[in-house]
């Protein structure tokens, strides 16, 4: 079997989620009338201490939603520019918003400072849009699952918040960054209006992302959710797992070991440079070896081990909770192997 490394959305769901979805009590969620639905949202609200949440079908829609409840069409939304919602959301916020993008460069940081903040802002006038809404990340998924600290999240909120800007957190892994920093959900996301965050991540659901804020946004959400085609029937089936994934929050330390066993194993073959990541997402480059990360990937999927490329020499691992301490050592043999097979 080989060892699946493309991404933590892989895992599959366990015998519990399945008796939980097969059980499930449910209803029309449109109405509100979904019980499972219904205590999943409160239970998430409660998990990052907001005052409402929504379930959305994907992180992708959660994000997407955001960007529409905040802002007015034609608005600027200020961007890191390797953030997933600007490069992988397939130009959403321009067709689903009518947003232009402004992006900042917070390189290893993953988070921009107050004053790359204030520098991107413009303010509205009869000839500029303004600035609507600033797009945060956290753990940063192309910068290597980077942890942001939520002081680092306070000082870019707080310096959108003065110019008057609200701020949304795409949280995709908010609890992989959570159990790397020792840091309460509700502390990390103190400052943001909005906070997506997935369950079909690391947490192990099969479907599903959460949406949280304030009452009257996540009243807005719903609303936006149903004109995106979100909005859900029986869907109490699919959150049940989600109620049970929220309890896998402090396993994701076993990911973050793995990755760093990973990481350092990699690192130590020859053409192969993989730093030590933050979370679970590790990130080697193969250019002193003097193959593209398609050669490589290739190499190592016929060796067994499933990656992505990221870039020209970038390669993307992820371990996630279908993945073994014995898959990883399996995983650094097989590499090995791999490199020695494509190696100039």
């Amino acid at each position: 079997m080989p060892v699946d490394l493309r991404s933590d959305t892989v895992t599959r769901p366990s015998d519990e989620m399945r008796e939980a979805a097969r059980d499930a009590s449910v209803g029309d969620d449109v109405y509100g009338d979904d019980p499972t639905v219904n205590e999943l949202e409160s239970r998430a609200a409660d998990a990052v201490g907001t005052e409402d949440a929504l379930y959305v079908p994907s992180g992708t829609m959660g994000n997407q939603i955001a960007a529409r409840v905040h802002t007015d069409r034609g608005d600027e939304i200020l961007v890191e520019r390797e953030s997933h919602v600007y490069r992988w959301e397939l130009g959403g916020l321009a067709q689903l918003s009518d947003l232009q993008v402004r992006t900042f460069d917070a390189g290893e940081r993953a988070v921009p400072t107050p004053e790359q903040v204030r520098e991107g802002y413009v303010e509205e006038s009869l000839h500029r849009p303004g600035t609507g809404l600033l797009s945060l990340e956290n753990t940063h998924n192309a910068r290597g699952g980077v942890a942001v600290p939520p002081e680092d999240i306070d000082a870019a909120a707080e310096a959108a918040n003065e110019l008057g800007v609200p701020v949304h957190l795409d949280g995709a892994r908010l609890f992989n960054a959570c159990v790397a920093l020792d840091a309460d959900p509700e502390r990390m996301v103190r400052e943001v209006d909005s906070v997506m965050f997935c369950l079909s991540k690391g947490l192990g659901a099969p479907v599903g992302s959460i949406l949280a804020g304030g009452e009257e946004f996540v009243a807005a959400a719903r609303r936006v959710r149903k004109l995106f085609g979100g909005g859900m029937r029986q869907a109490g089936i699919i959150a049940a797992p989600g109620i049970l994934a929220l309890d896998n929050v402090e396993r994701l330390a076993e990911d973050h070991e793995n990755a760093r066993r990973l990481a350092d194993g990699l690192d130590g073959i020859d053409g192969l440079s993989a730093p030590t990541p933050d979370t679970n997402i590790v990130q080697v480059s193969t250019e002193d070896a003097g193959v593209t990360a398609e050669e490589f990937v290739a190499a190592c999927e016929d060796r067994g081990v499933l990656g992505g490329a990221h870039g020209e020499y970038l390669t993307r691992f992820c371990t996630n909770l279908d993945v073994s301490g014995e898959d990883i050592e399996a995983a650094i043999d097989r590499v090995r192997g791999a490199v020695e097979d494509v190696a100039v």
